[in-house]
């Protein structure tokens, strides 16, 4: 069976929008992941009454529970209780609720990693507890957690692909659709794979080269 290129081609723009719903998901559950890590790394480091608790046993119950169940969990368990929520919307809401407690426990042990020596200086002249997390914890902690902050953000990118379960437009829907229209297995598998190998091959040399900017201390130079 010869490889069906023009067929390749006639889908390319299709997959070119796929690739931006991809993008555009990765992108924004990205940046609310990174938002819940902040707002809980404040949090966890106050040691704020309730809420410290609340934020531990969040992270456990995100890290063990596979993307997929709480996707399901959102966009057709919710219904059941007058709650409905588009496909976008949910893949969002769980890309969030995974990534923010990666990105909580990254920032954690960023925090541990500031030496004592620094809090206790910016204890010594004045600065109060919230001062101290803004003005020289949390900088000092997200350079150190530049590299595994990075690495979690490709892994959520790569993560869109499980939203194709609720008809997000993404990649994997995509070469799905077209191949149970078409029968088009290997066609639409081989654009697929290409398409992933461009976006997350260039994401992996750059967390790499950070990584080694960060070894030599050369970052910022």
């Amino acid at each position: 069976m010869s490889f069906d290129w023009n067929f390749v081609l006639s889908t390319l723009p299709a997959f070119l929008k796929a690739v931006g719903v991809t993008l555009q998901v990765g992108a924004i559950a990205v940046g609310t992941s990174l938002l819940v890590a902040l707002v809980n790394s404040a949090i966890l480091v106050l040691r704020v009454p309730l809420l410290h608790p609340l934020v531990k046993v969040y992270v456990e119950v995100a890290r063990n529970t596979p993307l997929l169940i709480q996707l399901f969990f959102i966009y057709f368990a919710l219904p059941s209780i007058g709650i409905r929520i588009s496909g976008f919307a949910s893949a969002i809401i769980a890309m969030t609720f995974l990534g923010g407690a990666y990105l909580t426990e990254v920032l954690r042990a960023g925090v541990e990693a500031v030496p004592r020596a620094q809090v206790e200086s910016g204890l010594s002249i004045g600065l109060s507890r919230w001062q101290l997390l803004r003005h020289v914890i949390l900088p000092q902690a997200g350079i150190l957690s530049l590299p595994a902050l990075f690495a979690n953000f490709i892994f959520l990118l790569k993560e869109t692909t499980v939203v194709s379960a609720v008809a997000v437009p993404e990649i994997l829907y995509t070469t799905k659709s077209y191949i149970a229209l078409y029968y088009k297995t290997y066609e639409m598998l081989a654009v697929m794979t290409a398409l992933c190998v461009l976006i997350f091959l260039p994401l992996s040399l750059l967390l790499a080269r950070l990584e080694r900017r960060l070894q030599h201390g050369q970052f910022g130079s």
